[in-house]
């Protein structure tokens, strides 16, 4: 059940009130199955990076006996190679929609994973999913490129695609990190993970044509910040640059340029990065900004199409209302995570800008 305490904490002006709040919480938990896997809306597909993006969002909640569901669902139905298939119909493991490969997504339970041991400091849940995440790991690192950048995925035939999109290298920035502060707490060091996580930032703060480009998409612009692999002046620089290309005041931010739509998700992730570079107050604006985004039922549609005023498309996400509880969570001053998404503690691996 969420806890007062933590509805305390969902609380934000202008965002959610603590009914509000409790509201929302109740319309993830919903669409949860009985298994513990959290599909985008049940009929639709699950895949492994929402799903994490959800059980966090219950755990900010209090909610932490469904957020472990989440994380006993990835381990039950890990692949030998330590992956996850990229979608799953309605959540079903055994009907598997899409089976290539995706790094990022396979990377991002790390996150989650940590951010449910700093939410409970549960040592026996950490045990159990420590193989989980060192498998995981091993598979992502096998895509890693030699420039740092990490390959995009495998596809339902095993064919590595090597070409590497910044979005999903910074989150696995993110989630690199989040396995070591794991390795730490465990006493287990992991060099090889130091190694390929300074590489990675590199990569993505020195070279931008070793990865596709996406820079139409906001993700891109974004993410290198959420990450991780850029905060101070670099941070500030580049999200002033994207600032006027993206944003849409009173509305959010777009998904990509030019398109006359802005989406939660996107807008909530932007203003949890803005938060990690100590932007609380342009943070808070966006997430304002996305009331009108929020359905009767607390959930948020995925977008709105600003130019017809239409909402669009019709759905509203178990992710976009994660997306949304984890930052206010942030601006709120949860502990676990603020210490995941503004990672001051987390390692930052052996830096080769540095060298």
């Amino acid at each position: 059940m969420t806890s007062p305490e933590r509805t305390e904490r969902l609380v934000l002006p202008g965002v959610l009130t603590a009914k509000q709040a409790r509201q929302t919480v109740a319309g993830i938990a919903a669409q949860q199955r009985d298994d513990g896997a959290i599909p985008w809306f049940r009929g639709h597909h699950l895949d492994p990076w929402d799903h994490v993006e959800a059980a966090m969002a219950l755990d900010a909640a209090g909610e932490h006996d469904r957020a472990e569901a989440a994380y006993r669902w990835l381990a039950a139905h890990q692949r030998p190679d330590g992956s996850w298939y990229a979608a799953y119909a309605d959540g079903d493991a055994a009907a598997p929609t899409d089976r290539a490969r995706e790094t990022n997504f396979c990377a991002y339970p790390a996150v989650g994973i940590w951010h449910h041991y700093l939410a409970t400091g549960d040592d026996a849940f950490l045990d159990r999913m420590w193989p989980v995440v060192t498998a995981a790991v091993a598979f992502v690192l096998e895509l890693q490129q030699p420039g740092g950048e990490i390959g995009w995925k495998r596809e339902a035939d095993g064919t590595a695609r090597t070409d590497a999109l910044l979005t999903g290298s910074s989150s696995v920035h993110h989630a690199l990190r989040c396995a070591l502060a794991m390795a730490e707490h465990r006493e287990e060091p992991q060099p090889d993970w130091e190694l390929a996580v300074g590489w990675l930032g590199h990569a993505i703060r020195r070279h931008p044509e070793r990865f596709l480009d996406k820079s139409r998409y906001s993700m891109d612009w974004y993410y290198p910040v959420l990450g991780g692999a850029l905060r101070g002046t670099a941070a500030k620089e580049r999200v002033e640059e994207g600032w006027d290309r993206f944003v849409v005041p009173g509305f959010g931010c777009r998904c990509v340029v030019p398109n006359p739509w802005v989406t939660g998700g996107e807008s909530a992730e932007l203003a949890l990065a803005l938060w990690a570079m100590g932007e609380s107050d342009r943070a808070l604006d966006v997430l304002q900004w996305m009331g009108h985004l929020r359905a009767d039922d607390g959930m948020y549609w995925t977008g709105y199409v600003f130019e017809n005023e239409a909402v669009w498309p019709v759905e509203r996400t178990t992710w976009t209302a994660g997306a949304l509880l984890l930052a206010v969570a942030a601006l709120g001053g949860d502990d676990a995570t603020v210490q995941v998404f503004r990672g001051d503690a987390l390692p930052t691996g052996l830096d080769p800008d540095c060298c």
